[in-house]
This record gives structure tokens, sequence and C-alpha cells, in this order.
């Protein structure tokens, strides 16, 4: 499934979503014999305030989680230019070796989510990064243990790669920590339940608005667009890529 074209494809469809519940529910208010709007404010109030509350929630999450992300870029680039700098403690005919190694394991690791719709180009460089992780750290802790090797080396260099190899781990399952899906169908659901009353209610003026209907319609795409943008911060406008420079900036400093 190309995600590339499914956003746009989603968004555009909960806009006129939102316009057709607009229209149904000022038909069905324009063919009420009740005569009579008032009352409904404390279902709307209701309504609408859950709304609100959702939006605000699950607003509140993503970005939450948007940022984690990006601090996790960051740990990440710290882990490996410590472990990198405690080569030093290896042997010196075997630094070599190991620090290349670690040049071509952060060029991986600097491009790995780079598309991340392209769910088999990620899992290609997910693996290519742990068959990486299992080299550098057989080669480390085998020179870690020489006898020429220094007296601190293994007990410095491999808490250091044990965390660089961590973090991996911890930033996959961020990449798929969302809230359930139901969550969203209840956003939607509500929006247009939302838009249901509003058209109620605006069949007390007979002639059709379509100003406000827009406007109502685009307030809640935007908000929700930029809702579900922050929770896959690489698929649209809003991109967690900006953090990605560390590890390149940290690749340009190894030697």
């Amino acid at each position: 499934m190309n995600f590339t074209y499914l956003g746009p494809l989603l968004v555009i469809s909960f806009f006129f979503g939102l316009l057709i519940f607009l229209e149904i529910g000022r038909r069905i208010g324009m063919a009420s014999t009740l005569g009579s709007y008032a009352g409904n404010s404390t279902v709307n109030g209701a309504v609408f305030g859950l709304i609100g509350l959702l939006i605000a929630f699950t607003f509140s999450g993503a970005a939450a989680r948007f940022e984690a992300r990006r601090h996790l870029i960051t740990e990440e680039a710290n882990a490996i230019g410590t472990a990198y700098l405690r080569i030093d403690e290896l042997p010196a005919d075997a630094q070599p070796e190991i620090r290349a190694l670690f040049r071509h394991y952060l060029e991986v690791r600097a491009t790995t989510y780079r598309h991340v719709t392209d769910i088999k180009a990620t899992n290609a460089k997910l693996a290519e990064a742990e068959a990486m992780q299992k080299l550098i750290w057989a080669k480390a802790s085998y020179a870690s243990h020489r006898k020429d090797a220094h007296p601190s080396a293994a007990r410095l260099i491999l808490p250091a790669l044990n965390t660089m190899i961590d973090i991996v781990t911890t930033r996959k399952v961020a990449t798929e920590n969302h809230p359930p899906l139901i969550i969203y169908i209840l956003l939607a659901g509500l929006s247009m339940m939302g838009s249901l009353l509003i058209g109620y209610e605006m069949s007390s003026d007979k002639d059709k608005k379509w100003l406000p209907m827009i406007v109502f319609s685009g307030v809640m795409t935007i908000a929700v667009y930029f809702i579900i943008d922050l929770e896959f911060p690489r698929m649209g406008l809003i991109q967690v890529q900006s953090a990605d420079h560390i590890l390149m900036d940290l690749r340009k400093s190894l030697n």
C-alpha cells in the first residue's frame, strides 16, 4: 500500500465527508416538523466538548511522541560517538578495522528511515545494521580481551556498544508506537456527528450558507491532518528527518 497517496486521499475524503454530513443534517432539520431548535444546546455542547477533548488528547500525545523520536536520534548519535571514542582502548592494530565498521554502520543508521514508506528498503537497512552490530561486537569483544589491550578495555567499550545496540530497538519501537486505530475512528465518527448537528442547527435558515460549512470542514480537516502528520512524521509535511543531520554530522567527524 502506498502511504504517499493514501494520506491525501483520506484527508480529502474526511473533508467531503464533513460537508456531506452538514448537508444531511440541514436537510433533516428542514424536513423536521418540530419547528424548534431550542434545547439542542445541551446535546451540542456534550458532543463538541467530547470532540475538543479527543482532539486535545490526540494532538498532545502525537506532539510528545514526535519530540521523543527526535530526542532518540540525538541519543543514538551520542551512544555511537561514545563507543567510537572508546575504541582507543583497544590494541592499535585492531582499531582501523573497527573504526571503518563504525563509519559504515553510521551511514546505514543515518539512512535507515530516509524512505520509511518503502517497507522493504527499511527492513533491509535494519537487517544490515543488525548484522554489522554483531560483527562490531564480535571484533571489539575479541580485541578488548587480548593481552595487549588496555586493562579497562572490555569494561569501557562493551557497555558502550550495548547501549549503541539497544537504542536501535528503542527507535524502532518508537516508530511503531501509535494510538489504537479505534481512537482515530472515534475522532472521525464524532466529527461527522458534530457536522450533522451543525447542519441541523443551520436548517433554521432556509438559505444555504456554503462559507460556514466550508470553513468548519476545513478547520476540522486541518486539525485532524496535523495530528496524523505529527503521528507519522516521515510521511507528510512535518518531518523528523531534520534531526537526522545529527547522525550525518557525526559521520563526517569520524576519522
